[in-house]
């Protein structure tokens, strides 16, 4: 859990790779100075070739030319950071702060900074006096470092450019969302019921306020195993929860009328709730797969706010909603039962079931575009598609989601031109779904 923590916030702090950055490139720099290349090597050619008052004076503009590029590259980021913030969701800010290319291109211009500053020690001085001695394949180095920040800022232009279109912005929530649901998301069982704790269930407290980021529920399965207890979290992955409010539940028997617990066994519970249950300030995508559908429907219901009046940019985005509403209909949905080494169960694990998840992804749109025939289209042929990978449970959330969504075309379409062609669709939906 806690590797897992680390990993999640470095992987969203701008800081990690140009600090380590930093430290490769005076790592390297200390190497290159410790390399002297005779005059009559056939690498020769690749040492600079000036005087140390021209390495000094070249290392200088090199680390001055930087800070200037450093500052073009922070502010291009802030804007976008704002654009994206404004135009489409501010729950994509995290998006850009993970994006590789943006922390690797600023990790090169620091990275050339501080070994063309850190040359400046050696070349020309030693010992306080002027010198004509000085490692010429690091300042060579700090030519070849120019370069490459050069490529690397036009690269980050293009890259920029093209991370704030609409259509790649979606396309990377649903492709990060796909992947939640491929590699991390637990299939739950609809038939489980998460007993209510029973009146003398011992409350395991949250040790912080924030979100529920991830449930891995080992260590306090163990635990429950060895004490012989019953246990349940109350809040699913995505949900808020107050620091001293209950986080978990747990009891002995069926009735929780077990001998009441040390307290240095409740404080060992409590150690492994903690170890269990990640909460942080934010939500992430780690096992939340919700979080993703709720960025995509964001940017649906923005586009079809007064302000913005752009029906096409929320079919667009009912379209990526489409390909994780089918990934999630070919998996079973609900609360999980973690059974221990012996097949009994010992933990209830609460999940959204498919009902939840379909009204999170299409229920704004709904709301917001019933009136405008070219959304409800889309919604319709969303419904089509999901259902081709349904099982009957499912199907009948889709039929109900769409004869809803007829319901609210009769009460808010008034021209019978737009309204007559939408019920026909609507009805053939509903005949393909029976």
């Amino acid at each position: 859990m806690r590797r897992e923590a680390v990993r999640e916030y470095l992987a969203s702090a701008l800081w990690a790779m140009p600090t380590a950055a930093v430290i490769l490139a005076l790592i390297a720099g200390a190497g290159l100075s410790s390399i002297l290349i005779n005059p009559t090597s056939p690498f020769a050619f690749l040492v600079f070739q000036g005087t140390s008052d021209d390495a000094r004076n070249l290392l200088i503009s090199i680390a001055s030319t930087m800070v200037t590029v450093i500052a073009l590259v922070l502010g291009l980021t802030v804007v976008a950071l704002q654009l994206a913030s404004t135009q489409f969701s501010p729950r994509l800010l995290r998006n850009f702060l993970r994006d590789i290319p943006n922390q690797l291109t600023l990790s090169v211009f620091v990275a050339t900074f501080a070994y063309s500053t850190a040359g400046l020690y050696t070349v020309g001085v030693a010992s306080g006096q002027r010198t004509e001695t000085y490692p010429r394949l690091a300042v060579s180095g700090a030519l070849l470092l120019l370069f490459v920040s050069m490529v690397m800022l036009v690269f980050f232009v293009h890259h920029l450019t093209h991370s704030i279109q609409i259509d790649q912005v979606m396309k990377s929530v649903e492709k990060a969302t796909v992947k939640v649901l491929e590699s991390s998301f637990l299939e739950g069982d609809p038939e489980v019921r998460v007993p209510e704790p029973p009146r003398g269930a011992l409350a395991l407290p949250a040790p912080r306020s924030g979100y529920v980021q991830a449930v891995h529920g080992s260590a306090l399965v163990e635990m429950l195993e060895e004490l012989g207890l019953t246990g349940r979290i109350v809040p699913m992955v995505g949900r808020h929860v107050v620091e001293g409010a209950p986080l978990a539940w747990v009891w002995g028997g069926k009735d929780g009328s077990g001998p009441p617990l040390a307290p240095d066994v409740v404080e060992e519970l409590r150690s492994a709730v903690t170890r269990s249950v990640r909460v942080g300030y934010e939500r992430t995508l780690e096992q939340d797969v919700a979080f993703g559908i709720r960025q995509l429907a964001d940017i649906a219901s923005k586009a079809l706010s007064p302000a913005v009046n752009d029906p096409y940019t929320a079919n667009q985005a009912v379209d990526h909603l489409a390909t994780i509403l089918a990934a999630l209909a070919v998996r079973r949905h609900g609360p999980q039962s973690v059974t221990d080494s012996q097949g009994v169960v010992r933990l209830y694990v609460p999940a959204r079931d498919f009902n939840y998840l379909m009204e999170l992804a299409l229920g704004q749109v709904r709301r917001y575009g019933a009136s405008e025939p070219r959304v409800v289209r889309a919604l319709l042929r969303v419904c089509r598609d999901v259902a081709w990978f349904s099982d009957e449970a499912h199907r009948a959330v889709v039929r109900k989601y769409v004869e809803t969504l007829l319901d609210d075309v009769r009460r808010v379409v008034p021209q019978a031109e737009d309204r007559e062609p939408l019920l026909a669709e609507g009805s053939a939906v509903l005949d393909a779904l029976s």
